[in-house]
């Protein structure tokens, strides 16, 4: 203990840790651990502030061949609550979020290999010519190794003719953990994309210039090990894109495995707040590349997040207009006005700070305007 402790002291200066130190992390008590990552968090954002972004999940269609255990999402083609929108159903959405003052569409969807290549492109063309001040941030890597195997294109050839018509951004959907032998046990994902092709598309992505965000689930029954070599293939390759072309992982956001009604329910053992909590400070610490770090009010509840701001997050995440996915799994929100987000925020000791997707602050909000404003007439305000 006293030598993991002493870890911890020097971590809390910046320190670059090595996995085997951030192993032992895990075994130093929590309030101890949330106090050099909020000390790092101070070193490298604005310590005062807590920033968020309006936007919207948009999920253009549930039809899915992957058929991961944990999702309660997809479909397949022939359920009769399968569906794909059409291009003018999704614009109503973006309208909608332009109408609250958002700047993002965060788009996804299953494996669906009944679209084709077309459909995706002209897509990203029609909403650019409508909605052109709004970012469109879509396909998981995921999705776009599900492109290349439809097409005989090359993963990169994929990106490169998406961004032509107006992708901006790859989330970092499907990420979970890094590590095979986790991401592909019978009982959690064997279909799911391989830790290399994750890596590889999203080096690309930062090549091409398209912005990239890390995404880690917990709760899988993984050890400590295997989180800490999930986050060393982030942080390994945020000093490749970083090194080569100045453009990586903009935030890191991690939340808990979510298995209300899913088949993966009471086959592992999940995850609670505490470990939530403890995982977050760890990867502040040994993330020392990774700018942002996003809390997880959806899966972890208003709470929990809040206290994640003092574990080393400087981000409380987005409204989330629309979400579908992890509320199909038992996740505790759908969406949240502004204003909540921004309450929030300021019950923890923060000034909130709306951000864009690259997180420039694009406004500080009067907060006795906003939370003066009746929930129902409030900017942002949105129902489930």
């Amino acid at each position: 203990m006293l030598v993991a402790m002493d870890v911890l002291h020097e971590a809390a200066t910046g320190r670059r840790l090595t996995p085997e130190e951030a192993v032992g992390l895990y075994r130093t008590p929590l309030f101890a651990l949330a106090a050099a990552a909020d000390a790092v968090r101070r070193q490298r954002t604005d310590p005062e502030v807590v920033t968020y972004l309006i936007d919207r999940n948009i999920n253009y269609s549930n039809v899915c061949s992957v058929g991961c255990s944990f999702c309660g999402f997809y479909r397949t083609r022939r359920q009769d609550d399968a569906y794909v929108l059409g291009y003018d159903d999704i614009s109503d959405k973006v309208r909608e979020l332009e109408e609250v003052g958002g700047t993002r569409i965060l788009m996804q969807g299953g494996v669906n290999r009944y679209l084709p290549m077309e459909w995706y492109v002209e897509l990203l063309r029609f909403l650019k010519e409508r909605h052109p001040e709004v970012r469109v941030e879509a396909f998981s890597p995921e999705e776009i190794k599900g492109l290349s195997e439809l097409t005989g294109m090359t993963s990169r050839e994929v990106l490169v003719e998406l961004q032509a018509a107006g992708l901006d951004g790859l989330p970092g959907g499907g990420g979970e953990i890094l590590v095979d032998d986790v991401r592909h046990a019978r009982h959690v994902a064997p279909g799911r994309i391989s830790s290399d092709d994750w890596i590889a598309i999203m080096a690309e992505a930062q090549a091409l210039g398209l912005y990239t965000t890390a995404t880690m689930v917990i709760g899988f029954g993984e050890t400590p090990e295997q989180r800490v070599a999930s986050m060393m293939r982030i942080r390994d390759q945020q000093d490749r894109a970083l090194a080569t072309h100045g453009n990586g992982f903009s935030a890191f956001i991690s939340w808990t495995l979510q298995t209300q009604g899913v088949r993966i329910a009471g086959k592992v053992p999940g995850a609670g707040a505490h470990e939530y909590l403890q995982n977050v400070a760890v990867s502040r610490l040994l993330l020392d590349n990774v700018p942002n770090f996003q809390a997880s009010w959806p899966t972890m509840g208003y709470k929990v997040a809040q206290t994640a701001l003092s574990f080393g997050c400087n981000d409380f995440g987005s409204t989330m207009l629309e979400e579908n996915v992890v509320s199909q799994a038992g996740a505790r929100h759908r969406s949240t006005p502004e204003r909540e987000i921004v309450r929030q925020i300021v019950d923890a000791g923060y000034r909130p700070a709306q951000r864009d997707s690259l997180y420039g602050v694009v406004r500080y909000p009067d907060v006795d305007v906003l939370l003066a404003v009746p929930e129902a007439a409030a900017p942002g305000a949105a129902a489930d």
